[in-house]
């Protein structure tokens, strides 16, 4: 006895374009984060990252060929925007943090807050404490070797807050799997840097991005030249850093 047929029926006809509704994402466009974001200042980054920023409230991972060949100078913009909101916190840098340049940058020195730990668990969970407190407005990690267990925890971290995270770490590390919602690459470049977009919510970007900045040197550059300068100006003297670290965690 043949099988019954079952009918077909279609759906009814809406008129509606899918790729219009605001829930929809096609993996050959950038994503639409619903996360809010800060400018980058550089038209030609922003152009190539979903939302038109740094995401907030996501781990973000800068990958350094070295410490010193311009990631500063290309956060700069975005931190001098949030840190009138609320204070930055840098843990662990491998520089001593500059005041000087700060305040040429445009961003208040005692909105920085400098904390040092002795060791690396102690700085994850500084990071970690700072993000969950929702006390500054961004928050800078420099890891050399850090566990994908500890990157999520960061990002849950994130997740909690309006706070712009950025882990930076080796470029060898680029390896690794990570959590992070966007993952850049950093090369020195004459004048600036070369960006390689190594994650992001959308297509990937085969084109090596260059970034000039100003005030960058046309030629390669020596890791001292970055933000730090031969003479130590701490943003915080080491009282006014465990003060802040008290509050922080």
């Amino acid at each position: 006895m043949p099988a019954a047929s079952v009918p077909v029926i279609a759906p009814p006809a809406t008129g509606i374009d899918p790729a219009r509704l605001p829930d929809v994402w096609r993996g050959s466009e950038l994503a639409r984060s619903r996360l809010p974001v800060t400018a980058s200042g550089h038209a030609l980054l922003d152009a190539q990252l979903p939302g038109g920023g740094w995401p907030r409230s996501a781990l973000v991972e800068l990958l350094l060929q070295q410490p010193g060949i311009g990631e500063m100078q290309i956060l700069q913009p975005a931190l001098r925007t949030v840190a009138a909101q609320r204070p930055i916190a840098l843990v662990q840098p491998p520089y001593v943090p500059q005041a000087r340049a700060a305040q040429a940058w445009g961003i208040d020195a005692a909105r920085l807050l400098w904390l040092r730990a002795a060791t690396s668990a102690d700085a994850l969970w500084a990071a970690e404490q700072a993000l969950k407190q929702g006390v500054c407005s961004a928050v800078l990690l420099w890891q050399t070797a850090i566990r994908a267990e500890s990157l999520r925890r960061l990002h849950l971290a994130a997740q909690t807050s309006d706070t712009l995270l950025l882990v930076l770490r080796p470029m060898a590390c680029a390896a690794e799997s990570s959590p992070a919602l966007l993952r850049l690459g950093l090369r020195p470049a004459h004048g600036g840097v070369s960006v390689e977009i190594l994650k992001r919510r959308g297509p990937s970007c085969d084109d090596v991005l260059y970034v000039r900045l100003p005030g960058m040197p046309d030629r390669r550059h020596l890791p001292e030249t970055d933000y730090a300068s031969p003479v130590p100006q701490p943003v915080l003297a080491v009282a006014a850093a465990q003060r802040a670290a008290s509050v922080l965690v």
